[in-house]
C-alpha cells in the first residue's frame, strides 16, 4: 500500500494561479530536491509524518472540499504515491491541482488534475534544473508560473514565452518575487510590452504573510 509524507494539510484560499481566491485544501508534501534562493516553505525539506493513502484520503475527505491543492516542497518527489492520491482524488469527483518546480517529469500525471509548473529563472539559483521537456505535456487546462526578482529575470522569462511559443500552449503567469521585485515595476513592464500573460501577486502574503498553514 502506498504512503506518503506528509508536512501539513489545511484549508485556505489559494493564493496563486488561475484559482485564486478560491477556498482549496492544501496538502503539503514533505521533500524538495531544489533550493531555490527565494524558497517560502524550507520546513517543508525535512521531517514530516508518514500516511498509508487510504488513510490521507478520509483524512482529506473530511474537510468536504471542493478543490484539493498538492504542493511542497516538491510533491513529485514522491512521485508514484503523489501520482496515485491524486488520481484517486480526480475518482472521488474533487478538483485537483498541483503546484510543481518543473524539475521533474509530469507526463504521469492523471489527466484530469491541473499542472501548476514552474519555470525557475535565473536568479532563483535553480534554473539548471528545468525540464522543459515537461512543456509538451502542458495545455490551455494548465499554467506555467515565473517567479521573478529582477529585471534580468523578467528578460529570461520573455524569451522563454517565444521559444517555447507559451502562450499558445497553455496559460502563463508572471509573478513578482514577494520582498524583492517591486510588483508595481513588474507590472508596468507587462503592459509596456503588451505580453499575453498574467500579472500576480502572492494573495497568501499579502494576507498572512509567511505563516504556515495558509
Amino acid at each position: 500500500m502506498s504512503r506518503l509524507r506528509i508536512t501539513e494539510i489545511f484549508y485556505s484560499l489559494q493564493g496563486e494561479s488561475s484559482s485564486i481566491g478560491k477556498p482549496t485544501l492544501f496538502v503539503r508534501l514533505t521533500g524538495c530536491p531544489l533550493r531555490c534562493v527565494w524558497c517560502d516553505t524550507e520546513y517543508a525539506f525535512t521531517g514530516g509524518d508518514y500516511w498509508e493513502l487510504d488513510d490521507l484520503l478520509v483524512k482529506i475527505e473530511s474537510y468536504q472540499p471542493q478543490h484539493v491543492c498538492i504542493t511542497g516542497g516538491e510533491p513529485l518527489a514522491q512521485k508514484k504515491p503523489c501520482e496515485e492520491l491524486m488520481t484517486a482524488l480526480c475518482d472521488k469527483g474533487h478538483q485537483v491541482s498541483i503546484e510543481t518546480s518543473g524539475a521533474i517529469d509530469v507526463s504521469g500525471i492523471d489527466s484530469r488534475v491541473c499542472k501548476v509548473m514552474d519555470l525557475k529563472a535565473p536568479d532563483s539559483g535553480e534554473m539548471a534544473k528545468n525540464l522543459y521537456s515537461n512543456i509538451k505535456y502542458l495545455d490551455q487546462s494548465d499554467e506555467v508560473k515565473f517567479v521573478l526578482m529582477s529585471r534580468k529575470d523578467y528578460n529570461w522569462a520573455k524569451m522563454q514565452l517565444d521559444q517555447y511559443c507559451l502562450p499558445e500552449k497553455t496559460n502563463v503567469i508572471f509573478s513578482p518575487c514577494f520582498g524583492e521585485l517591486d510588483e508595481r515595476e513588474l507590472a508596468e513592464w507587462i503592459i509596456e510590452d503588451n505580453l499575453p500573460v498574467r500579472f500576480q501577486v502572492q494573495l497568501h502574503k499579502i494576507l498572512w504573510n509567511d505563516a504556515a498553514g495558509h
